[in-house]
């Protein structure tokens, strides 16, 4: 009977060891990828000819964590779910930040600062992340959707001059974290330059109004 007992406790000592060992692995965005597609916008897009304070997004408190969601529409669209064993570097919505502070960095002549820096500029862009999920139609067919709402605001007088909604969606090439990861990151360059597409022709159609 102790022999068995003994037997039994190294066991469970032995599953718990297992489990605790369990590798994770941990995603963000690609710096690479992040230099190569701010050269191209830097070379062949339009300049931004203001400062910008670039807020910290902003997520539901479901999605501000560093797990990677995934929802199942073929069982019940409303439930969330998070992967196990991969996570994110940091939430999406400060990945996402940081994305977007980069990219507009590389087109601005003026400059781009966080609320950290405690600098004065001329505009103020506010992100709200809505939504940030690889979302299952089948077993093995997914998809990686986005939606953010920016708002564009003129920091001396706090007005709203602009504000629109983005919803991007792009086909996972694998039904599981990775293919979660490669398909959300590609989401994310599209919707950051349709922001930044919008960003730019809103400075320069306010910058004609105030010389006009």
């Amino acid at each position: 009977m102790k022999n068995f007992l003994v037997l039994a406790i190294l066991t469970l000592a032995g599953c718990a060891a297992a489990r605790t060992q369990t590798p994770v692995a941990v995603y963000d965005f690609g710096q690479q990828r992040l230099a190569t597609v701010s050269d191209s916008e830097a070379r062949g897009g339009g300049r931004l000819k203001a400062s910008l304070l670039v807020a910290d997004a902003t997520a539901p408190a479901w999605l501000d964590s560093t797990a990677i969601h995934y929802r199942l529409a073929y069982h019940d669209l409303a439930q969330s779910y998070a992967y196990a064993s991969n996570r994110w570097t940091a939430s999406p919505a400060v990945l996402l930040t940081q994305r977007i502070r980069s990219r507009i960095a590389g087109i601005s002549d003026e400059g781009v600062v966080s609320a950290a820096d405690g600098a004065r500029t001329d505009y103020t862009l506010r992100l709200e992340l809505e939504e940030f999920t690889q979302v299952f139609d089948t077993i093995d067919r997914s998809r990686a959707i986005i939606k953010l709402r920016a708002s564009l605001i003129e920091t001396g007088s706090r007005s709203l001059l602009a504000q629109r909604s983005f919803d991007i969606e792009r086909t996972a090439p694998t039904a599981n974290a990775a293919g979660a990861v490669r398909a959300l990151t590609e989401a994310g360059d599209k919707l950051i330059g349709n922001l930044i597409a919008w960003l730019t022709e809103e400075l320069a159609e306010e910058k004609k109004e105030a010389g006009s």
